[in-house]
């Protein structure tokens, strides 16, 4: 095994649960000839470092005169450690559990037990066949093949050999189907995630370029469930790109339907579930369906209740992630500005738990809203470092929408806080920055309009005539259907209203929602 980085190790041992760190002890014991266990020793070493220190790791081991050198000793404790996690998520999964079946299949042939070996091979395709496990399927036919062999083909006729070559060819197309769709989906979420939305017909005509195969001409031509998943989120992601909501939510109902009447396929991978469902809430809350939200939120957190005793770390994050951004969000969708302070120190601890392994879009999403729940309630300056978090994380794309409307926002932030000295720095950098990215549609145009203008306002009257100006542009572009996705990142609307009335902003986003339904109960 290749000698760890010097981190690796460390990072292994804190990703470890209680219960895998007991068995870690329980498997080395049967390792340790008399009373010394030197794994145990360089284990809990390294366990009891916060952060890792080379240094300090080099001088307690020069202590315990091992007899093999530190590098040497890292990499066995890491190959020892990885063969104990094997062991102790030995039935973890269904795949390990074909794994297992198909390596006493090996070990019964290598024996001559053939017999056995074949009605091991047997259990083994029952599970695949269920599963639809197809990468495990052609294993287990090449082990059909070789006890064919064994015995020099006596008992197979030349009608199993046409069946096993169909087999194969069957279970080959299932998985080159499943890649194609896998291929498209990974393209449109690529152009989603740099791109952002459709704004333009040039964007439109990407996202069309894309879905424009004749492999999605029709459900059928998914081959599997994992296919049929992939279908329905393609096209419910492509809609959702081109801010067709209507036609996403009907995908995503399809979703939904696939995976809640065929529950044991997704088993395994829960987080599939509760992003459809995260997904779907989204879609209710931009098509005003309210009354549908308080459904599919509490399926969320049943998901979560349901696999309590069986999480792993992976899955803590995506749910942390998953249903925390989406109650933030439907807070800020129904102005409960107060709520959601309540949601902001949880989200805090979690991201400082989860900060190297969270997704950093996702991370930089809470930023965002977070910062517009400060905003909302009169706390500038917390709003802005939070704006600035985002603005000052590297690893997220700034040619990303989030990135560049995080520009536009700390503009508005800077113009609530008085700062008149620094606007025109940070507009001309914005203005700049966006041209360059070539990030500059309708809205962008109609809002540095408005900076120029106020800008050059020489008085209060003129102040209010340039956020009236702004106001009036905004209702217009909030029809126009490549700008309207603009409005979903923050209420400008009801911020320009607030400056004309001499109001809060939060004053004016509860005006809109008097006459909505209420979400008292998510």
């Amino acid at each position: 095994m290749a000698k760890p980085r010097s981190d690796q190790l460390f990072r292994l041992i804190k990703s470890l649960s209680k219960a895998e760190k007991r068995y870690f002890n329980l498997y080395t014991s049967r390792l340790t000839i008399g009373k010394k266990n030197n794994y145990v020793i360089l284990f809990r070493a390294i366990d009891n470092q916060q952060e890792y220190d080379e240094k300090s790791f080099e001088k307690f081991f020069k202590k315990q005169s091992f007899q093999t050198p530190s590098a040497i000793a890292k990499g066995r404790l890491y190959e020892i450690i990885l063969k104990s996690l094997d062991a102790f998520h030995a039935d973890s999964s269904i795949n390990v559990e074909i794994r297992k079946l198909l390596h006493y299949t090996e070990i019964l042939f290598k024996k001559s037990l053939y017999e056995e070996s074949e009605k091991m091979l047997l259990k083994a395709k029952r599970i695949a066949v269920q599963y639809e496990k197809y990468n495990a399927l052609l294993e287990v036919l090449n082990w059909e093949k070789k006890l064919m062999e064994k015995g020099s083909y006596a008992g197979n006729t030349l009608e199993d050999l046409a069946n096993q070559l169909t087999a194969d060819e069957s279970i080959i197309e299932k998985i080159t189907n499943y890649s194609e769709f896998w291929n498209l989906k990974s393209r449109l979420f690529i152009l989603l995630n740099k791109q952002g939305k459709a704004r333009d017909n040039a964007e439109l005509a990407a996202f069309k370029k894309i879905i424009d195969t004749t492999l999605l001409k029709s459900e059928n031509k998914a081959l599997s469930y994992e296919s049929k998943y992939l279908y329905f989120q393609i096209y419910s992601a492509y809609y959702f790109g081109i801010s067709d909501y209507k036609n996403s939510y009907a995908y995503i109902k399809k979703h939904l339907k696939l995976i809640e009447a065929n529950q044991n396929m997704f088993l395994e991978e829960p987080n599939k579930y509760f992003a459809v469902l995260s997904n779907m809430i989204y879609l209710c809350s931009q098509l005003k369906k309210f009354n549908e939200i308080p459904v599919y939120l509490g399926k969320l957190k049943a998901i979560a209740q349901n696999v309590s005793d069986d999480r792993t770390e992976d899955l803590e994050i995506k749910l942390f992630a998953t249903t925390y951004s989406v109650e933030l969000s439907l807070y800020i969708q129904t102005a409960a500005f107060e709520k959601a302070l309540l949601l902001i120190p949880i989200i805090e601890a979690g991201l400082e738990k989860y900060h190297d392994k969270i997704n950093k879009v996702r991370a930089a999403y809470f930023f965002f809203n977070i910062s517009i729940v400060y905003f909302s309630v009169g706390n500038f300056s917390k709003a802005l470092s939070w704006i600035n978090k985002l603005l000052n994380e590297k690893s997220v794309d700034s040619s990303m929408d989030i990135h560049c409307f995080a520009k536009i926002f700390n503009l508005i932030i800077h113009l609530e806080m008085g700062n008149n000295e620094l606007i025109p720095y940070a507009f001309k950098s914005t203005m700049r920055y966006l041209e360059k990215r070539n990030r500059i549609y309708k809205f962008e145009t109609v809002f540095f309009d408005f900076l120029k203008m106020i800008q050059k306002a020489a008085n209060a009257k003129a102040v209010r005539a340039s956020y009236v100006t702004l106001r009036n542009d905004l209702k217009t572009l909030s029809n126009d259907s490549y700008e309207k996705t603009v409005f979903e990142y923050f209420d400008f609307v009801s911020w320009a209203e607030s400056k004309i009335e001499q109001t809060s902003f939060e004053t004016e986003a509860k005006k809109k929602l008097i006459a909505k339904p209420s979400l008292s109960a998510v």
